[in-house]
């Protein structure tokens, strides 16, 4: 897992962290950019965002005065709050990105949001980190990190995309993942494990130990 210091942290509005894991990356965090609809949250913790993004709709007035000098608005709602965020991240030059409170509350949300991983890939380094575990989004083939006994879950956007694996204990060859269960449940071997594919996009679920 990617060392948590000096990373750019954007909080969602889902359900706040409390394992010490992800609270580790808003401990050390560079700078923590919020959504809108989590600033009130993120201050009750004892930390203070750096930048607020979003549509500013979940954000109240007091709030809204309180940091108008970090206030960023963005009015389209084209896209949701925390895909402004990650724009406006990279816009800054922000990154190299984790995304906490991005789960929870609404299902829908949730897996509206670990599959914009997918997107996000396209223009940063990123990683999504719960209570439970992580996802990193990959497109290409590579060798990860893991360790022994490690669970392990696959989840491909692309239906056409043929995986390879090596290092897990249900190896896969040349499988397309038609439905989201069926590359799930799996289990690291080793300290590492391959996934071989030439074309497509992955979203790779760690769990903690």
């Amino acid at each position: 897992m990617n060392n948590p210091r000096n990373r750019t942290v954007i909080v969602a509005d889902g359900t706040f962290p409390v394992h010490n894991i992800p609270l580790s990356y808003i401990q050390n965090a560079k700078r923590i950019i919020c959504c809108d609809g989590s600033t009130e949250t993120l201050l009750k913790t004892g930390f203070i965002p750096d930048a607020i993004v979003g549509d500013m709709d979940s954000l109240s007035h007091e709030l809204a005065a309180r940091f108008a000098d970090r206030i960023y608005r963005i009015e389209e709602q084209e896209t949701n709050d925390l895909t402004k965020t990650v724009t406006w991240c990279i816009n800054k030059g922000y990154n190299d990105l984790v995304i906490l409170g991005a789960t929870g509350k609404r299902e829908d949300h949730t897996i509206g949001n670990i599959s914009l991983l997918a997107e996000y890939i396209r223009i940063a380094r990123v990683m999504m980190v719960t209570d439970t575990g992580y996802f990193v989004p990959v497109d290409r083939s590579i060798t990860l990190q893991s360790f022994p006994g490690q669970q392990i879950s696959l989840f491909s956007i692309d239906i056409n995309t043929e995986i390879t694996s090596s290092g897990l204990k249900y190896p896969l060859k040349k499988f397309r993942i038609s439905n989201w269960w069926q590359a799930t449940l799996n289990e690291a071997v080793g300290e590492s494990f391959n996934l071989e594919f030439t074309n497509g996009r992955l979203i790779v679920y760690f769990k903690f130990r």
